[in-house]
């Protein structure tokens, strides 16, 4: 019941359980993982504050001031987006509240982290009298490789995958885990189990799994990739800033594919279109025009101190 496999290439992960107990708590992996990239993010940025001669400790106070509002910020856009099933006719106001703060069991949305964290970073610099667009290059680079360990998150919870596949990366899950966790109906009944996955289903170890898209893995592995290019392109970038509107155009280049491949994605009501697909699109289209403009603006600055 707790085994994931990837069949196409012979790997089977036994007994994968989605978090610890210790002292008789049960700590969840995903929390795990996501506090585990706020660090590590923390770390790339000031190695990277110390090249750049910048103070050091204003990453450190940006963390703290970062933590709590990015959690919030998550977690709201993945409520608003799910209206129906936080606000449900009949369940009393405080159920609700103690739902909608449960997130033991996944529902961040990243998106909602980021934003949330670029309000916090623009009254940060504004109480600092910091360079905005500086730190924003610091730190956008390190929040790939947090973002790639926290997608992992979703792995361990069995959430956040695509549409059925049989590709070479396919990834069988055995229904039994959701039936054992209580939610196999919700799952179909929400489309999240779609159509095609339930009529392709496979055999294993007499258990009945579904066969996907690892979503988790895709994006996990364009944000890695991503981070290695922005490191390499780091000491040729011509303005700052530029390495973060590079992040916002490559994050949401990826997302833009690998939202499409989700079976569970966030809809936008009255338009019924997948709410961080969309919010990526748009982030690909704002940064490209600023770069443009940025890169434009160089180009003429550059001919006219020539011309002097």
């Amino acid at each position: 019941m707790y085994d994931i496999r990837f069949p196409n290439l012979g790997l089977v992960l036994r007994n994968l359980k989605d978090g610890i107990t210790i002292f008789g708590v049960e700590i969840k992996f995903y929390g795990i993982l996501i506090t585990l990239g706020f660090l590590i993010a923390y770390a790339i940025a000031v190695k990277e504050a110390k090249r750049t001669k910048q103070d050091e400790e204003l990453y450190l106070d940006f963390l703290l001031w970062l933590v709590i509002p990015a959690i919030i910020g998550a977690r709201l856009y993945y409520v608003i987006f799910s209206w129906d099933e936080y606000f449900v006719k009949g369940k009393g106001a405080w159920q609700t509240f103690l739902d909608i703060i449960n997130i033991r069991n996944g529902g961040l949305a990243i998106y909602g982290g980021l934003i949330a964290g670029v309000i916090v970073g623009v009254i940060f610099v504004k109480k600092k009298k910091a360079n905005f667009c500086l730190m924003a290059d610091t730190i956008f680079p390190a929040v790939l490789v947090a973002q790639a360990l926290g997608r992992w998150g979703n792995f361990f919870n069995r959430e956040a995958f695509g549409e059925y596949t049989d590709s070479i990366f396919a990834m069988c899950i055995p229904t039994d885990y959701y039936v054992n966790n209580g939610s196999l109906g919700g799952l179909v009944n929400s489309g999240v189990i779609t159509e095609a996955m339930a009529n392709n289903l496979v055999e294993y170890d007499t258990m009945t799994w579904i066969s996907v898209h690892p979503t988790f893995l895709y994006e996990s592995l364009w944000n890695i990739g991503l981070f290695i290019l922005l490191m390499i392109y780091k000491k040729h970038k011509k303005f700052d800033g530029e390495l973060a509107l590079m992040y916002v155009w490559g994050y949401g280049l990826g997302r833009v594919w690998i939202e499409g491949l989700r079976s569970d994605s966030l809809i936008v009501p009255f338009i019924n279109m997948r709410a961080s697909q969309l919010l990526a699109a748009l982030c690909v289209l704002v940064a490209s025009v600023i770069l443009v403009k940025k890169r434009m603006d160089g180009a003429k600055s550059l001919v006219e101190e020539e011309e002097a």
